[in-house]
């Protein structure tokens, strides 16, 4: 099955955001804690990872329902990267989920 250019970054992106923000969730934020471990940061945190996995497989199983999950994963990723910058110290997950955002804004109007 071959895949536009852009659903492929995008598959790629939302993978990738999944990677960072699981990553960063369970080996920054847990050890850091304080307000990295604040139950609604934490939880976004969650929900964002989840729904980036979510976002990727619906592209890669070629439903045109991933229209809908890439406009969610849009929205929660634009919301855990402000949430990850107010908090702090998580440069690199807050510019992975506004990247994030940004593809699956494309590929939700596409």
């Amino acid at each position: 099955m071959a895949f536009s250019q852009e659903m492929n970054r995008c598959i790629e992106t939302c993978l990738s955001c999944y990677k960072t923000g699981l990553a960063t969730a369970m080996n920054h934020c847990l050890v850091t804690g304080g307000k990295h471990v604040e139950p609604a940061h934490f939880r976004l945190m969650m929900a964002c990872a989840e729904m980036c996995r979510t976002a990727a497989h619906f592209m890669l199983i070629n439903t045109p329902h991933h229209k809908h999950t890439c406009r969610e994963c849009a929205e929660i990723c634009g919301e855990c990267a402000e949430d990850c910058e107010s908090v702090g110290g998580m440069d690199e997950c807050a510019a992975m989920c506004r990247a994030c955002a940004e593809s699956c804004r494309r590929m939700a109007a596409a």
